[in-house]
């Protein structure tokens, strides 16, 4: 796993613990043990038992674990597992709809990523992003799409799912958290499509995506990693803005103080 910027977040099911290590091995810059949707009621309690197994063993770098939500009947033993362990370095919070939530799982003393999927999440978004163990915000699209009663994959729920964006994107500004993380895009046989989702959602000034496979991590970091055109061109501001004062021109553009703040922006974004 790689560190810094969370450019790839994989989920693998808690239910499958032989593929943990490989999820681990992977180049994604962060793993999600899921003890959430990707395991089934009758398999809860055993998937929850392998994934303590596993950490107890595990002494690579920390995790994340997305728990099941509050109120449900596994919140509190899932809960007790990742304050158990050192190696868990996050918690992912399905269904996200009120402060009381986040506070709730604070207690295990780790940072949080709430992924809002209903409208009351919507709804409570600044009451959740100014939580202190908030350390930034995610959502599932899927879930939102229902609770919204929009039918996923169509143009109307792409413009409702990027207002959702933007809602997520102001809030954590406005909260002074880390750019928030795409939720999962269900294609992963398709570079071209993944990529493309990837780049909209950077654009969007996301910082990073959810993952359900591993032949995502590659399409997905390419799209929120600038291009060489891209890095070439802020190179060449961020130089010039060294060399000059006030405003100036790059390739025919003028370039004053938000240029080359974007230019900065651009070069922080490459690996």
């Amino acid at each position: 796993m790689q560190g810094g910027e969370l450019k790839t977040m994989l989920f693998v099911p808690a239910s499958r613990p032989e593929r943990i290590p490989k999820a681990v091995a992977s180049n994604a810059s962060a793993v999600i043990i899921d003890l959430e949707d990707a395991v089934p009621e009758e398999a809860k309690e055993a998937a929850r038992d392998a994934t303590d197994l596993f950490l107890t063993a595990y002494t690579g770098a920390p995790v994340y674990v997305r728990i099941n939500a509050c109120g449900s009947a596994y919140f509190e033993a899932d809960l007790a597992l990742c304050a158990k362990h050192a190696k868990v370095g996050g918690i992912m919070l399905p269904k996200a709809e009120s402060a009381a939530d986040i506070d709730a799982v604070s207690g295990a003393g780790k940072p949080v990523i709430p992924l809002i999927e209903s409208a009351s999440g919507l709804l409570a978004l600044a009451a959740i992003a100014s939580r202190p163990a908030v350390s930034r915000l995610s959502f599932g699209g899927l879930d939102l799409c229902d609770d919204l009663g929009v039918e996923s994959g169509t143009d109307g729920a792409d413009a409702v799912l990027d207002q959702c964006r933007y809602q997520l994107l102001l809030h954590s500004r406005a909260a002074g958290l880390a750019a928030p993380v795409d939720t999962v895009f269900p294609v992963f046989d398709d570079e071209g499509a993944v990529l493309a989702r990837a780049r909209h959602a950077r654009n969007m000034g996301f910082s990073g995506m959810l993952c359900i496979h591993p032949k995502q991590i590659a399409p997905v970091r390419a799209g929120f990693s600038p291009g060489p055109a891209q890095l070439a061109w802020a190179k060449k501001v961020v130089e010039a803005a060294a060399a000059g004062d006030g405003a100036f021109k790059v390739d025919g553009q003028m370039v004053d103080a938000p240029v080359i703040a974007m230019a900065r922006t651009i070069l922080a974004r490459a690996d």
